[in-house]
């Protein structure tokens, strides 16, 4: 199947050179491109893709505006695409709120064109860009700047057996599906599983937001990933 690939980027040269990596690939499409956050909402509705690429800063509307608007749409626009974040260190609380809001991930903007175009693939897929290093760093970075968060019965922990709260606090550290399986010594379906019966039981959209719900749920603390 083809994924479909929006570009949202005030600048025109990164626009044209992401489309040109993307569009190369066979199994990618790039059906748009926008240069602020407001177009981007627009041509998102109009084009129906699967990955929105989507830069922070930007004139207009910033990329989480715009983010927000695309995965919290009004009633009657049925379509959401995932999100992935493009962006640089000096914006990683951005970022933060972008994954609360429902962002599939983030990826920064001068990483290699292998890792751009795997991003996009997993992402698809209906993963979360959780797994590289540099993403446990930020990850860690957020948490670290925000006051230490406090257990609350509400966000309903108890609801997952033991064995799906390890697994939620291994997904916070930054571990793959496989790096899980090998840490608990299971099988990487039984993993999958897991995961699914988490953010299901927890009404959560991806890894992303598992994630996050595990720091504020104080499940996992600044410094553990």
């Amino acid at each position: 199947m083809t994924i479909r690939v929006i570009i949202v980027d005030d600048q025109a040269m990164v626009r044209a050179g992401f489309a040109a990596l993307l569009a190369a690939q066979p199994d990618i499409d790039v059906v748009g491109e926008a240069p602020d956050g407001r177009a981007g909402v627009s041509v998102a509705r109009s084009t129906h893709p699967d990955v929105v690429l989507m830069d922070v800063r930007m004139p207009e509307m910033d990329g989480l505006a715009a983010a927000r608007e695309i995965l919290s749409p009004p009633p009657g626009v049925v379509h959401r695409p995932k999100v992935l974040m493009l962006t640089t260190f000096d914006v990683d609380d951005y970022v933060y709120e972008a994954l609360r809001a429902g962002a599939s991930g983030f990826l920064l903007k001068d990483a290699p064109p292998t890792d751009l175009i795997a991003a996009v693939r997993v992402v698809a897929a209906g993963e979360a860009l959780l797994a590289p290093s540099v993403t446990r760093r930020l990850i860690a970075d957020f948490a670290a700047s925000r006051p230490a968060p406090r257990k609350d019965p509400s966000l309903r922990l108890n609801g997952l057996t033991p064995r799906e709260t390890e697994v939620l606090e291994l997904i916070a550290r930054g571990l793959s599906n496989q790096e899980i399986a090998e840490h608990l010594v299971l099988a990487e379906q039984t993993v999958k599983t897991h995961i699914g019966r988490v953010l299901s039981k927890l009404g959560l959209r991806d890894r992303a937001q598992a994630v996050i719900f595990a720091y504020e749920s104080g499940l996992v603390t600044p410094g553990d990933a």
